[in-house]
């Protein structure tokens, strides 16, 4: 295997509360990885779209960071699937760490996850496996019109899959009544909050 397969381009990583989906709550290491072509002009993490040569680690590196009592890791990003996650993930199985991901889903899944949280884009599809892998359909809305958007992608996942609305951040006050109104009528559909910028935490 190359050296750089067993690396990594480290944005970011700390250790605080999940603020979204199923797991809001939980305490939670994020390893932020760096690089994204997605391009969601809502991205509140911009810088992560680059990547810089200084930032690749090694995965021993990375799980030398992790505190002793953490239970699980989110990889997000940027898009975290533009890299090859089966190492990483590996090592934090011997752990006995949950793994967590965050993506589009626009590129080819790798590595095995504990939980698969899809939040698809209009500008970069998901591919076919990521639609079958989401155990968490989380979709922004923004505009009316992507609840439509919300419906089409609902049909592609699995029975088993969460559904979720999240207002975007900065256009909560206008969505957010609309989210509502759609989650009463289609009940199979929850609201995610980031709940993490009320409580003022990475």
């Amino acid at each position: 295997m190359d050296n750089r397969e067993k690396q990594l381009p480290i944005m970011e990583a700390f250790y605080t509360i999940q603020g979204e989906g199923k797991y809001m709550g939980t305490p939670s290491y994020f390893i932020r990885l760096a690089a994204c072509d997605v391009g969601c002009p809502f991205c509140d993490v911009k810088e992560s779209w680059e990547i810089e040569e200084n930032q690749w680690q090694s995965i021993n590196h990375i799980l030398s960071k992790i505190p002793i009592n953490v239970h699980t890791v989110v990889v997000t990003g940027g898009e975290p699937l533009m890299h090859h996650l089966d190492e990483l993930c590996k090592a934090l199985a011997k752990r006995n760490i949950r793994a967590h991901i965050e993506t589009s889903g626009s590129f080819q899944p790798s590595g095995n996850w504990d939980w698969f949280t899809l939040s698809p884009k209009k500008r970069k599809l998901p591919l076919e496996k990521s639609w079958k892998l989401a155990n968490e359909l989380k979709v922004v809305i923004s505009r009316t019109n992507d609840f439509k958007f919300a419906q089409e992608s609902a049909k592609k996942v699995t029975e088993n899959c969460l559904l979720y609305l999240q207002p975007e951040w900065d256009r909560k006050e206008q969505v957010m009544p609309l989210i509502v109104e759609f989650v009463k009528k289609n009940p199979q559909w929850k609201i995610s909050i980031q709940t993490h910028k009320y409580m003022d935490i990475p």
